[in-house]
């Protein structure tokens, strides 16, 4: 018996040797491998091949991984001088940039500093928890690099990287450092995954410098194999986000650079089934990144395009899943494009604050080389970035002398996963656009912002309705990710985002826990209009209902109407972003621009008052109904261009591009019934009976709809948001028939 016991015993111990064995990596975690001993970590192949562990000195190592870098990696670190002339040329005004944000982070921070707070800056002043996330990144020590060949190879700069790289290393032996649960982490996956990203090009930057040696470069070389390492032991499992995924397409990059490491097979394969992961379930069916973000998504773009190209380049396999995901990235940004080929401003997009479009051109450069789309080819430039200029290989960047392009002919598009519908026009530099937001990421709503069913507008060459980029550091952060910064329905004193907190490390960024919760009810286009019907339960917590349609009567204007119910009293509310002078009131307000166009907004039931305000240069209307239990806003939004296209202030029946109000041929009843015709078309809201010649037209309840009459025929289109039964009605037959918000019946 206790023999038997013995040999499971022993079998279990075997077994855990295996499986402990089998997971296990080569490169130590806990500390940086001496340059001496880097070759006993080589796999043997590589050792053969350099004569054996014996004959390995470091100046042969040195030498090899020299060589392997120039096989390897982004572009050949022989032909850097070649390339920074171009860069020079192609790219003048980066210079000024590059040197003041070198010498900034030189004046702040000692070469040799600190990894832990609290500490000082060399002025003396305490550095925060954001300036400690960037100096973990190393972001400026990429600029620092630049400023180095910019001045004529100052030793200075150079030597500014290596002492601040080695007391990196000496903070992480003494623990001095950071650690992941204090919210800071240096050496937390995304920031980790940044500085990986940067020594890299930095490293490949200075391989050619006589002041770079051998010492200095198997530094380097050892300090990220021992980020490789941390990386691999902290990321075994999958967390959404896009912290881990800047980490693992770091980890990734380096088991493809340095895989003449043992163990780095490893690493390869455990970043691209967790990189796998989260393309499956962070880029949405639709195509956009989960985030909803375009600062974000972009970002995405970017891990998984370093990845992605070093593959290419050293001819390793890569699923067709990884292609297609990637690419749906790509395709994403074509669909949701203004006119002017930039992109909206979609929650934390934070490169630029404050600006109210995004620029997308960059990416779809990328997206151009690697798929040779000529839709991509539409947005792409004939330089690529100026930061992504050395992710690009010379015959890529041959490509761009000669892009292919294709016009684009796509119309209103929906993103039904993410929650974005988009009304456009076309792609004339004239053209109108909508984008409405409709959606909450479950798993990660940290970037989203109190815009729930909000909207935003461009025409005539202008954002006619913005949104506003942030900034984590910015102390009105939580102003601007709420809801007075953006186009929505607001009841009394409430706002979408709730229960605001700042994140764990205290770096600026913050989040609302509590935000409403969307549902789409409707999206439909046909070729006289786009209809859009959403609610969401915002207001639930004071006992109030809430719906918002939008209408586009297609190439003429748009219609939002906001639809509140309680059974208490309560102030209704607009907010539209702009600078609005009031031409009639609350009724009737209007923004203009350089170029003689502007944006009308135009109440066609009757509001109580109008409240502007604003912050940085940004202006917001507010529109109130004061005190009712129920109220339906029924807002048109007319851009014209041309002072003689406006709606007339001084007319008393005024007409909006042909479009006449409650002025219908069509004989209307119902509950404050409103509408708008043109010609044979109508929208006619809040209406229960419609009577025209012969024929009746009754609803099961208040309903909004669209209904077009030609001869003695009729189409019928349901603007509701609910489900109506209707009777149709004359001489010859009576009909009851069932209709589902946005459908459309013929007759």
């Amino acid at each position: 018996m206790r023999s038997l016991k013995c040999s499971k015993i022993i079998l279990m111990l075997f077994a855990f040797m295996i499986t402990t064995s089998f997971f296990a990596q080569n490169i130590p975690a806990k500390n940086v491998i001496e340059n001496q001993k880097l070759s006993a970590y080589l796999t043997d192949a590589v050792k053969d091949d350099l004569g054996g562990d014996s004959k390995i000195t470091e100046a042969i190592l040195a030498a090899y991984l020299r060589a392997k870098f120039s096989e390897r990696y982004f572009y050949n670190w022989q032909d850097f001088e070649t390339r920074f002339s171009t860069y020079k040329l192609e790219y003048p005004h980066v210079i000024k940039n590059h040197e003041e944000r070198a010498l900034q982070h030189m004046s702040l921070f000692q070469d040799s500093t600190q990894w832990v707070l609290p500490f000082n800056y060399k002025n003396g002043k305490p550095v925060n928890a954001y300036a400690l996330r960037h100096l973990a990144r190393q972001h400026k020590m990429v600029d620092i690099a630049f400023y180095y060949h910019y001045q004529n190879q100052d030793i200075k700069y150079l030597n500014y990287f290596k002492n601040q790289l080695q007391s990196l290393n000496v903070a992480f032996h003494l623990g001095a450092y950071e650690k992941i649960e204090d919210g800071n982490g240096v050496y937390e996956a995304f920031r980790s995954g940044y500085r990986i990203l940067n020594w890299l090009h930095i490293h490949n930057m200075f391989l050619g410098q006589e002041n770079y040696s051998d010492a200095d470069q198997l530094t380097t070389i050892a300090t990220l194999l021992q980020h490789g390492a941390h990386l691999y032991e902290h990321n075994a499992e999958f967390k959404p986000g896009n912290h881990q995924t800047r980490g693992l397409s770091a980890l990734a990059m380096l088991s493809i650079l340095l895989r003449d490491f043992k163990g780095t097979n490893k690493w390869y394969e455990r970043s691209m089934e967790l990189l796998e992961q989260h393309l499956s379930k962070e880029i949405n069916e639709d195509g956009f990144q989960f985030e909803r973000t375009i600062h974000y998504h972009m970002s995405d773009i970017g891990n998984y395009y370093y990845v992605y190209q070093l593959a290419k380049i050293s001819k390793l396999d890569v699923k067709l899943f990884w292609k297609e995901k990637l690419k749906s990235l790509f395709v994403s940004l074509t669909k949701l494009a203004y006119p002017d080929k930039y992109a909206p401003v979609l929650s934390d997009d934070t490169d630029e604050p404050w600006a109210e479009k995004n620029d997308i051109s960059g990416a779809l450069t990328l997206g151009y080389l690697l798929f040779d789309s000529p839709k991509m080819g539409y947005f792409a430039n004939k330089n690529v970035s100026s930061n992504m200029f050395w992710y690009v290989t010379d015959d890529q960047l041959n490509i761009l002398n000669n892009i292919e392009s294709q016009f684009p002919t796509m119309k209103s598009v929906e993103f039904p996963t993410t929650g974005y519908y988009i009304m456009r026009e076309g792609w004339k530099p004239d053209d109108k656009m909508m984008i409405i937001s409709s959606g909450l990421d479950t798993e990660k709503p940290d970037h989203q912002h109190g815009d729930m069913l909000g909207v935003q507008a461009v025409a005539n060459g202008k954002v006619i309705l913005p949104n506003y980029q942030v900034r984590y550091s910015l102390e009105d952060l939580e102003l601007f990710k709420n809801s007075m910064t953006k186009n929505v329905a607001l009841v009394d004193n409430e706002l979408q985002g709730k229960q605001y907190t700042s994140n764990q490390g205290g770096s600026g960024f913050g989040k609302f826990l509590q935000l409403p919760k969307p549902k789409t009810i409707v999206w439909k286009t046909n070729k006289n209009l786009d209809v859009f019907i959403g609610s969401h339960d915002g207001f639930k917590n004071i006992g109030v209902d809430y719906s918002r349609q939008v209408i586009y009567l297609r190439d003429d204007f748009w219609i939002v109407k906001d639809n509140f119910s309680s059974d208490e009293y309560h102030d209704y509310k607009q907010v539209w972003q702009g600078h609005y002078s009031l031409e009639e009131g609350a009724n009737l307000i209007r923004s203009t621009f350089d170029n003689a166009s502007g944006l009308d907004i135009f109440q066609i039931c009757e509001t109580d008052s109008v409240f502007s305000s604003g912050q940085r240069g940004k202006q917001w209307s507010v529109i109130t109904k004061r005190r009712k239990k129920a109220f339906n806003f029924i807002t048109v939004l007319y851009p014209y261009k041309g002072y003689s296209n406006r709606i007339d202030e001084t007319s008393n029946e005024p007409k909006i591009k042909g479009w006449e109000i409650n002025n219908s041929k069509l004989k209307l009843s119902g509950n404050n019934v409103s509408s708008l015709s043109k010609q044979d078309e109508s929208l006619c809201f809040s209406v229960k009976k419609i009577e025209y010649n012969e024929i009746l037209i009754e609803f099961s309840e208040v309903s909004d709809v669209y209904i077009l009459f030609k001869d003695d025929s009729f189409v019928i289109q349901s603007l509701h948001d609910k489900n109506i039964q209707v009777l149709f009605k004359n001489s010859k037959f009576i009909k009851s028939i069932p209709l589902k918000p946005g459908e459309i019946l013929t007759y």
